[in-house]
Formats: C-alpha cells, structure tokens, sequence
C-alpha cells in the first residue's frame, strides 16, 4: 500500500504564488541591504508556526554510563514518565535569522496574539511586520482579528500557506532541525524544565543566527 496526499485546496497555486512572492520580496529587500540601499518602509518578514505536543518524559531508572569493551554507549531504561505536553510558537526572521519563540501549555488565539505581542515589541513601530503561517483557527479567530483591529494600519500583515501546504513555511526545517538536534532522546525532571531547555536551545541559536533562504521555483513567482 502507497500512500498520497490528495489536494484539496483548489485555490493552492495562487495561495503558493502569494507565499513565493513573499519570499521574492525577502531576496530583494536582502540584495537592497547588501547594497545599502533605503527601499521605502522598513519591512520584516517572519516565517512560523506552532509546534505543539512536545512532551515532558522523566526518566524512571539513571543512565548508565558506556564502558569500555562491554557497553560503547550509554544506556536508558525502557520505562518512562509522561509529565505532559508543550507547545513552541516561533517565527523566523527571514532577513536577520533571529528567531522569535514562546513556549505555552497551549496554542490557543489568546497564546498567537501573545506572540504577535513579543513581534511588535521587538521591531520599531513603523516597521511593517508581515508573516507567512497556516490557517490554523488561532490565526483567523476572532479574538485575533480583534486584536489586529486595534493596531496602526500596515503594522501587520499576513499571507497564508495553502492548505496542506505547510512545506511552503520555512519554518518547518527549523523544527525538523530542532527536534532533531534538541528534542531528540530529550529526558527531564518536569515541564518547567523542558520549557528552560527550549529556550536556552533558542538563544544559543539566535547568538549566532542563520538566515534561511527560499530558493525552490523563487523564479517563477510573480
């Protein structure tokens, strides 16, 4: 049995010519700073998403230590403590790298506008801030969208994936990353922990930020 994943957006090529526009937009607004040129209002674009479910495991039993020419590596008891979920909101600055980051217990609107709040505070106010995200009903709910309402006109603005075309977020080779190199056989004492974890994961990476780059059919975009 092959699986396929059946497109059931019939809107998904011109929602994908939005987002490569977007990300066309980022090239050029690299190329005018590498050139040190002024393009009109400042304007940063952010990649993200959420990352829910992260769990909090505990370990039951010490790691027991490698030893030589018995056990090359160390060792972990089967057994394990679920001590809950977290979930990552982060943004990607596409122009700088920086990544922007909460961990809640939840992704609701209320935990988005949270975000959107640590968004406007890093970025001067007449910086336009656009984001590239999905439609997650946090994203267009109304407690969002009442939110929005209350702030300088141009201050935000979005530009959604298609959908089941998450693939199109940059963001997500940052988690793919992140699980990877972090996440991956992560054992902790509880979910305050894990939280710490994450964030000290974050700023060790935003100290030496890497700027992430669109390139696949950048070309044929508007």
């Amino acid at each position: 049995m092959r699986y396929y994943l059946e497109g059931r957006d019939p809107q998904i090529e011109q929602k994908m010519a939005e987002v490569l526009c977007v990300y066309r937009e980022v090239a050029v607004l690299k190329q005018a700073a590498a050139a040190h040129k002024e393009e009109g209002k400042p304007v940063v674009v952010v990649s993200y998403d959420e990352k829910p479910g992260i769990q909090a495991i505990a370990t039951t039993a010490p790691d027991l230590p490698p030893k030589p020419g018995v056990y090359p590596s160390f060792a972990r008891d089967y057994e394990y403590k679920r001590q809950g979920t977290l979930s990552l909101l982060a943004g990607i600055d596409l122009l700088t790298g920086q990544v922007h980051a909460l961990v809640k217990d939840r992704h609701r609107s209320r935990e988005f506008v949270e975000f959107l709040k640590l968004l406007d505070a890093a970025y001067p106010t007449e910086t336009a801030i656009k984001l590239i995200l999905d439609n997650h009903s946090a994203h267009i709910s109304q407690e969002t969208g009442a939110w929005l309402a209350r702030q300088p006109e141009g201050r935000f603005a979005f530009t959604f994936t298609p959908k089941h075309g998450s693939w199109l977020n940059l963001i997500e080779g940052f988690f793919s990353k992140l699980a990877r190199s972090v996440l991956r056989h992560i054992r902790v004492a509880s979910k305050q922990e894990l939280k710490q974890r994450i964030m000290a994961a974050i700023d060790d990476i935003n100290r030496h930020p890497v700027v992430h780059t669109w390139s696949y059919k950048l070309d044929k975009a508007a």
